[in-house]
């Protein structure tokens, strides 16, 4: 990659100076110049004077200028000429490029460090000393978003993202599926977890609206520093996955709204399947018709009250009560009395949860 940004400058530059202009590796092979033929040939001479020290060198008409970020220089630029503007240009061109890489590398290793933080490929000892070489902020509070791709265009949803948070020193955009997009944001300390929907709202309206790219997002909770990132990630990925079980219809599903459908998530399987076998040891609850069902989820949506329930679902009064007996007569459970509705409320969940047989992370 050096190589590729090392020609790339010197491409720019070579009509500027009017001379042979590029840059040798520490084996002296010339990695980039503005003479193309050149590229790949080693200059065995050069390589000795391409010690351990960083002061320019003149050699076979050409004078060099060694640079780089250790003890041993790296590489070193070369400009065709003796005399005391080529020495210029050399220190010039040196400066330049030393700033550019070392813009570059820490830009690329950024981002890399943090998707390799993301995804737990990093030890824990490793993530403080890494961070502080990167210059990561410990106090600044971060959150990850995970964008998953339901249905797309042409358009990549990627740079769509990297482009709707352009400060690559603050936000980090990486793929790590052909449909799962990473976004690692920035944020204030006090920013409430309504501001991240409001966010990945606005994210998901873009995609949708100017893009017609279908996508749900999950949203970790806010972590300082880069050290809990995995989790924050891990929780964005639960928060889709218990989305899809129990709010089949939401796009944004952030961790900390789960309630109590996050403490199903986490139950065992087999604890679940004891506990429906015990509420409904009376009955099983595919006994319950659809119907049934229905009316029980709008008794729930209107907070167990007999008479506005009837009135939504234009039944008589009598009508619920009788089926609301019946659910008595089937299960056990009395859906009037708290309690009761709490067990079964929480019954229906596990039973959704079975049925999806969802991914545990």
């Amino acid at each position: 990659m050096s190589n590729r940004l090392f020609q790339g400058l010197i491409h720019q530059m070579r009509d500027t100076m009017d001379c042979v202009i590029g840059v040798v590796d520490s084996t002296a092979t010339i990695i980039a110049c503005s003479e193309l033929t050149k590229i790949g040939t080693t200059n065995e001479f050069v390589s000795l004077d391409l010690s351990d020290s960083h002061d320019i060198f003149v050699r076979d008409g050409y004078t060099y200028k060694p640079f780089g970020s250790h003890i041993k220089p790296d590489y070193a630029v070369f400009v065709e000429g003796t005399d005391e503007n080529a020495a210029k240009y050399a220190n010039i061109m040196a400066i330049t490029l030393s700033s550019i890489k070392q813009y570059y590398d820490e830009k690329y290793d950024r981002n890399n460090f943090i998707k390799n933080v993301v995804l737990d490929n990093v030890l824990p000892g490793d993530i403080v000393v890494k961070a502080r070489e990167l210059h990561f902020n410990a106090d600044v509070s971060r959150v990850v978003f995970l964008i998953r791709i339901i249905s797309s265009n042409d358009v990549s949803a990627y740079d769509v993202i990297q482009n709707l948070f352009p400060d690559k020193t603050k936000d980090f955009v990486f793929n790590i599926t052909e449909s799962d997009i990473v976004l690692v944001k920035e944020i204030k300390s006090n920013v409430e977890s309504k501001d991240l929907e409001k966010l990945a709202r606005s994210i998901s309206d873009t995609l949708s609206g100017e893009f017609y790219t279908r996508v749900n997002v999950g949203i970790g909770t806010a972590v300082v520093g880069v050290k809990d990132l995995a989790r924050s990630f891990k929780e964005a990925q639960i928060a889709l996955e218990v989305g899809k079980v129990f709010d089949t219809d939401k796009v944004i599903v952030s961790y900390d709204n789960l309630g109590i459908a996050r403490l199903i998530y986490h139950l065992p399987t087999t604890l679940c399947e004891t506990f429906l076998q015990e509420v409904f040891k009376k009955g099983s609850i595919e006994s319950l018709d659809h119907e049934t069902l229905f009316t029980i989820q709008k008794f729930f949506e209107n907070n167990l009250n007999v008479s506005e329930t009837s009135r939504k679902l234009f039944v008589h009064r009598n009508t619920l009560v009788y089926r609301l007996e019946k659910i008595k007569k089937l299960t056990g459970l009395d859906l009037r009395e708290f309690d009761h509705a709490i067990i079964f409320k929480i019954a229906l969940m596990v039973k959704k949860y079975l049925s999806a047989n969802p991914t545990k992370f």
